[in-house]
């Protein structure tokens, strides 16, 4: 099984040439580790052995003043489980509702030197993940 954690630069392309215009929420799903596993950075790792959970919520705490300083807002994280429709076998211990107020606006968040510091906790936490943007077409 092959791990997503970080987008491609394709992926990335594609997001900027559907030309959203606005609001983008993303949809984050993820599947923890059941130990961090902190060796892509070290400085960040606890002093003794935390779960993936934990090292996500030090990546929470860390992320949500970039987020808010970007125009952004955290809308929903809670735990996952398994499907009611979908594959029998897949599960995602959490989901996550960020919404930017733009895309650019979520590339300088994305791309903040400061909060990337803090990045390896996401890392560290995640066995797999999903990101798939969404735009809502019409008033509620």
């Amino acid at each position: 099984m092959t791990a997503h954690l970080e987008p491609t630069e394709a992926a990335g392309r594609a997001l900027f040439m559907r030309g959203i215009v606005g609001p983008v929420v993303m949809l984050n799903l993820m599947r923890f580790r059941a130990v961090a596993d902190y060796a892509a950075a070290p400085e960040l790792a606890p002093a003794a052995p935390i779960s993936g959970a934990a090292a996500f919520d030090r990546y929470i705490r860390h992320t949500l003043p970039f987020l808010t300083a970007s125009g952004g807002e955290l809308r929903f994280y809670g735990d996952g489980g398994g499907f009611l429709i979908g594959p029998a076998d897949e599960r995602w211990d959490a989901a996550m509702l960020v919404r930017q107020s733009s895309l650019q606006s979520f590339l300088a968040f994305a791309s903040d030197a400061a909060y990337l510091a803090g990045i390896g906790h996401r890392t560290a936490a995640l066995e797999d993940s999903r990101l798939l943007p969404l735009v809502q077409t019409a008033p509620l």
